[in-house]
C-alpha cells in the first residue's frame, strides 16, 4: 500500500497571515533576480524604515509593505529575452546590472562587456550590431512587460491599484530617466520611489557594506532617487536596529514586528489557491515553453487523483503542490532551460537541482510546508534513478506518484526548445514503457481514464 503524505483537516485547519505568507514567497523571486536570498525581504525591512522616516503610517505605510516584498514579481518575464538579447546568462546579468556605476556610459560599458562574451564571434558580432541599431526599443520593450506583468500579478494577489502602481513604477528614477514611461519627481508613486532606493541599498549593502552605500545613495540622489527619501534613509541609519536585523538568519521574525504585518490578516483557503496560481504564474512566465505548464500539470494532477478517488479537500491539497511544484526552476538560467542541445554536466546539475530549490522554498512557508516533500520529488523514479535524491518505491508518496505522471505527461505533449510536443498516444506510450520502473501503474491508467473521459465530453459537447 502506497503511503500518503495528506493528513485529512491539517491543511484546512492550519492559518497563516498574509504578511509572513508573502515574506516567505518572496524568497521565490530572489531566484529570478539572481540575488542573495532574501533579498525582497531585506528590501521590505530597509524600505519600510524609509518610509516610517519619511512619515508614512497606516494603510500608505502597509500598501508600501507588499510593494516591497512583491516588487520583483515580473522578472521572470524578462529572463528568456535577456538570453536572446544579449546572448548571456539572465541571472548574472540580472544581478551585475545592479552594482554597475549610476553613469550612461557605465551601462552601456557594462552590456558592450557582457553581450555575447562567451559567444562565437559571429553570434556576437551580429547581437552588438542589434543592439546598436535597436538597443533602446529592445530594452523599452522588456522592461514594460516586466512591470506590466508584475502589476497584474500583483492583481491576482488581489492587492489595491496603490501596490500594483508601485510595482510598475519601480525601475523609474526621480530625474525622468527610467523605465518603463519616463515618470519624473512626484508622479513616481511613493512606493515605486522608496522600492527603488531600498533595492539599491540591500545590494550595495550586501556587496560592500553600508559606508559604500550611503555613499553611493548620495550621490544618485536627485537623479536615481528623490532626495528627501535619501535624507529619510540617513536618518534611519543611524540608528544601529536599522542594520543589526540584516545581518540575520531571521529577518522573516523581525519583519513581522514592523506595524504592517501587526495589520495583516489571515489567509483563506480561497486566497491560498489565488496565490499558488499566481506565484505558477511567476514560473510559467519564465519560459516561452514552459507557458502554462504549471496550471496543466495542476489540471492532469487533479484528474488522475479524481480517477483514484481522491476526496475532494485531498485533490485541493494536492493541486497546490502541483502548482508550486516548479518554484525551483527560477534559480535556472534560460541559458539552460531553452537550450536546443544537449545541456553540459554543469547545465545538468542545475537541471537536477531545481526541485531541491522548489522544496527549499515551499519549506520556508508555512501553510505549504507540507507541500516541500511532494514538490521536491517530482523527478524522482520508482527505481530509484531519478534526481535529485534517487527516492526508490516505498520511499515514495502516492501524491508525488501522481504529480511526477502528470508532469511527464505535460512536458511529453507539449513543445520544448528541443523537440515539437508529441501526440497524446506517443507520450502515452512512453509512459507506458517506463511503467513500474519511473511511474506507478494506477496513476497512468488513472491519467489514461481521465484523458478519455475528457475526450468524451469534448465529443458530446
Amino acid at each position: 500500500m502506497t503511503f500518503s503524505l495528506y493528513q485529512p483537516g491539517k491543511s484546512g485547519n492550519a492559518t497563516t497571515k498574509l504578511s509572513e505568507l508573502i515574506g516567505a514567497l518572496s524568497h521565490a523571486l530572489d531566484l529570478t533576480e539572481g540575488q542573495p536570498e532574501g533579498h525582497c525581504e531585506r528590501s521590505c525591512w530597509i524600505g519600510t524604515h524609509i518610509g516610517m522616516a519619511y512619515g508614512l503610517d497606516n494603510e500608505p505605510l502597509d500598501n508600501l509593505y507588499y510593494t516591497l516584498l512583491l516588487k520583483d514579481l515580473g522578472c521572470s518575464s524578462t529572463a528568456a529575452r535577456i538570453c536572446q538579447i544579449f546572448l548571456t546568462d539572465d541571472l548574472t546579468f540580472k544581478r551585475d546590472m545592479r552594482t554597475i556605476e549610476g553613469s550612461p556610459s557605465a551601462a552601456l560599458r557594462f552590456i558592450l562587456s557582457k553581450t555575447g562574451a562567451e559567444a562565437k564571434l559571429t553570434e556576437r558580432i551580429r547581437a552588438l550590431v542589434k543592439l546598436v541599431s535597436k538597443g533602446g526599443d529592445l530594452v523599452q520593450e522588456m522592461m514594460h512587460t516586466r512591470c506590466q506583468r508584475g502589476a497584474d500579478i500583483a492583481s491576482r494577489l488581489r492587492f489595491n491599484e496603490t501596490v500594483q502602481g508601485g510595482i510598475h513604477a519601480l525601475d523609474e528614477h526621480w530625474d525622468g530617466a527610467g523605465k518603463p514611461d519616463g515618470l519624473a519627481g512626484t508622479d513616481i508613486p511613493i512606493g515605486a520611489r522608496i522600492a527603488c532606493l531600498a533595492q539599491f541599498i540591500d545590494v550595495f549593502h550586501t556587496e560592500h557594506g553600508p559606508d559604500r552605500v550611503i555613499a553611493e545613495a548620495t550621490a544618485r540622489s536627485g537623479t536615481w532617487f528623490d532626495p528627501a527619501l535619501v535624507s529619510a534613509f540617513m536618518r534611519a541609519a543611524n540608528d544601529p536596529a536599522f542594520w543589526e536585523p540584516l545581518k540575520s538568519g531571521d529577518l522573516g521574525a523581525h519583519l513581522q514586528t514592523l506595524e504592517p504585518a501587526q495589520h495583516s490578516f489571515d489567509v483563506d483557503e480561497d486566497y491560498l489557491d489565488d496565490i499558488a496560481a499566481a506565484f505558477a504564474d511567476v514560473v510559467d512566465a519564465k519560459s516561452p515553453f514552459t507557458a502554462g505548464h504549471s496550471r496543466r500539470v495542476t489540471f492532469y494532477t487533479n484528474m488522475i487523483a479524481e480517477e483514484m478517488g481522491l476526496c475532494a479537500d485531498h485533490r485541493r491539497w494536492l493541486r497546490r503542490g502541483a502548482l508550486l511544484h516548479d518554484l525551483g526552476k527560477l534559480a535556472v538560467s534560460n541559458q539552460i532551460l531553452d537550450k536546443p542541445g544537449k545541456p553540459t554536466d554543469e547545465e545538468w546539475t542545475a537541471i537536477r537541482n531545481h526541485p531541491v530549490h522548489s522544496r527549499d522554498i515551499l519549506s520556508k512557508v508555512r501553510i505549504f510546508a507540507d507541500l516541500a516533500p511532494i514538490a521536491g520529488a517530482h523527478h524522482e523514479r520508482l527505481d530509484g534513478k531519478g534526481y535529485p535524491d534517487g527516492l526508490t518505491g516505498e520511499q515514495i508518496s502516492l501524491e508525488m506518484r501522481i504529480l511526477t505522471a502528470a508532469d511527464v505527461f505535460d512536458a511529453l505533449s507539449a513543445d520544448r526548445p528541443y523537440r515539437k510536443a508529441m501526440p497524446v498516444g506517443e507520450a502515452l506510450a512512453i509512459l507506458d514503457k517506463d511503467t513500474g520502473t519511473a511511474f506507478d501503474a494506477d496513476c497512468v491508467a488513472a491519467l489514461k481514464r481521465g484523458l478519455e473521459r475528457l475526450s468524451g465530453n469534448e465529443e458530446a459537447a
